[in-house]
């Protein structure tokens, strides 16, 4: 009688708001990649959604949640089966948007919006403030020996969204990626509105771009990296002077995709969410 393999459970999350929305980024790319990524590994069953719905349906039997998500978030409830589900055992790597979420208008009738932190924020260990206009920067990795970072330069140039993101366990994150692009360049005047620039480390320049966090048996990886978008899904007003001078929005942009230090990311991400670290 011939024994078969047991598979090994993944579930993806790209999407997002409104339901179906593109909100400013290539979803059907990142889906793309990501899933070619997991169909390497032999035995990898996956599953996609494009939000957080019905996440006890989903999660229970996985192994890896990966998300890439512009504006889905998991709500309280979504929250406690997420959180219990990575406690006993469970990884999640989160891309990008993971750590945004939902805005509020500052004024009624203005334009400007501030970011609301919630406890799915505290589950992920991150929370998005804002980012200035797509930029050329560097990316160092702080350490190389750690299965997520393994193989990765010592350093890379990529252009992305420069994300301004909070942690909220800095004790207990591990940061592997770091950039060191300074200050808002904006000074806050474009975005989301915040008070406070929390991101920045207390050298004054320096920000977290990947980090790691255990949490009992499971853990949850992030990075901000990761920004894409094409001509019908571009929500991009300029970028800055160091991807194009005069600010003019490329039409297609992939970013960090086409580096070789996120792909090694990305490609150790889901080996380590696998637990063939």
């Amino acid at each position: 009688m011939v024994t078969r393999p047991k598979p090994i459970r993944a579930h993806v999350i790209t999407g997002g708001y409104p339901p179906g929305s593109p909100a400013g980024h290539d979803h059907d790319f990142a889906r793309l990649r990501v899933l070619e990524l997991l169909y390497d590994h032999e035995g990898v069953h996956t599953t996609v959604a494009g939000d957080y719905t019905d996440l006890e349906k989903w999660l229970e039997p996985c192994t890896l949640l990966v998300s890439y998500v512009a504006g889905p978030v998991a709500h309280d409830e979504q929250n406690k089966v997420l959180r219990q589900w990575i406690e006993a055992g469970g990884r999640w790597l989160a891309l990008h948007g993971s750590s945004g979420g939902r805005a509020v208008r500052v004024q009624p009738e203005g334009r400007r919006r501030r970011m609301v932190k919630m406890p799915y924020h505290e589950t992920l260990g991150g929370f998005f403030i804002n980012h200035p206009p797509i930029r050329k920067f560097r990316v160092d990795t702080v350490d190389p020996k750690h299965p997520l970072t393994r193989g990765m330069p010592e350093s890379f140039e990529t252009i992305d969204e420069p994300y301004m993101v909070e942690l909220q366990q800095p004790p207990r994150s591990q940061v592997l990626l770091t950039s060191s692009w300074g200050p808002d360049p904006t000074g806050g005047e474009t975005g989301f509105v915040y008070d406070e620039d929390t991101s920045l480390f207390p050298d004054g320049k320096t920000r977290a771009v990947a980090y790691v966090r255990e949490m009992s048996q499971g853990a949850v990886a992030y990075t901000t990296l990761g920004h894409a978008h094409t001509p019908t899904t571009n929500s991009q007003v300029r970028v800055d002077d160091s991807v194009v001078p005069g600010g003019e929005v490329p039409l297609t942009l992939r970013g960090s995709w086409e580096t070789a230090g996120f792909r090694q990311l990305l490609k150790n991400g889901i080996a380590w969410g696998l637990g063939n670290d």
